[in-house]
């Protein structure tokens, strides 16, 4: 059902079975894929092209530019998978020549309230972020991973797989698959277990991880060393192969654990 009070450019191409509700407008350039929902006040820009099955709740603001200073209004573009939730007020940019011109979000994911995601984000499947979570330009974000409240990402930083990302935390280095932080600045406090339990992994596997934290955490390896110690079981669990990938990142590093008080005691005492 096309609402009459909403406005729809002509060259709007809206598949079967779509909705749309009042006041909300569609631009040239969009593409709505079969039995989408398009909420009251939703503003839909492109060029983007939705897949199907999306739900969009109002004042959403999908595919508008960049706010970026580089951005000199070239034609990008913002492509989003299938069975998507964007709940109230959410905002999703386009991408930037400079970054490749292409924010991509894949499908099953839900975006509650005030999430925004920036330009030149590349999102994957199965993606939850709580309210008010923020990714600024070029993040990318593994399959499943799961950000709280007002988790906040800066620029060009990778969040693996499976990973948690606790509410109110600060992600300034790379977070590796299956790994939960937490914290401003956040730290590394373990495997996310209870998240990746419910993704029906077996007690096996997350046993393997939790002792593969253990080699890279706990062991005073250089990780180098302890991506070495994890070649020895990737044929085994297809889940350290993924863990130990997501480990050898850019400039920026990974999250490491919070230094405890009594290291840093032994630390000023032994200099």
């Amino acid at each position: 059902m096309l609402d009459s009070r909403a406005i729809i450019d002509s060259s709007a191409e809206l598949g079967k079975n779509v909705s749309v509700g009042p006041w909300s407008t569609i631009g040239p350039g969009v593409v709505v894929g079969d039995d989408c929902h398009i909420g009251s006040h939703v503003i839909l820009k492109g060029p983007t092209q939705i897949g199907r099955a999306n739900k969009i709740y109002q004042f959403s603001s999908i595919g508008e530019d960049t706010p970026a200073i580089a951005y000199d209004g070239e034609p990008t573009s913002l492509l989003i998978g299938d069975n998507n939730i964007f709940r109230e007020g959410v905002t999703v940019h386009r991408g930037m020549v400079q970054g490749g011109g292409i924010t991509k979000i894949g499908s099953d994911c839900l975006f509650m309230a005030y999430v925004h995601i920036a330009h030149d984000c590349l999102v994957g499947n199965g993606v939850i972020m709580a309210n008010n979570a923020s990714l600024s330009g070029h993040v990318v974000v593994g399959d499943y991973a799961n950000f709280g409240g007002y988790a906040a990402v800066p620029q060009y930083r990778q969040v693996g797989a499976y990973a948690h990302i606790a509410g109110l935390s600060l992600v300034l280095k790379n977070v590796p698959a299956f790994v939960t932080v937490a914290g401003n600045p956040c730290s590394a406090i373990g495997i996310n277990a209870e998240g990746i339990r419910r993704r029906d992994f077996s007690e096996k596997v997350i046993e393997a991880l939790n002792n593969a934290y253990k080699i890279v955490y706990l062991r005073g390896l250089l990780l180098a060393d302890a991506v070495q110690e994890l070649q020895k079981v990737v044929d085994e669990y297809s889940e350290i192969a993924l863990f130990a990938d997501s480990l050898i990142t850019d400039k920026y590093g990974i999250v490491r654990p919070r230094k405890s008080s009594d290291d840093t005691k032994d630390k000023e005492n032994n200099s």
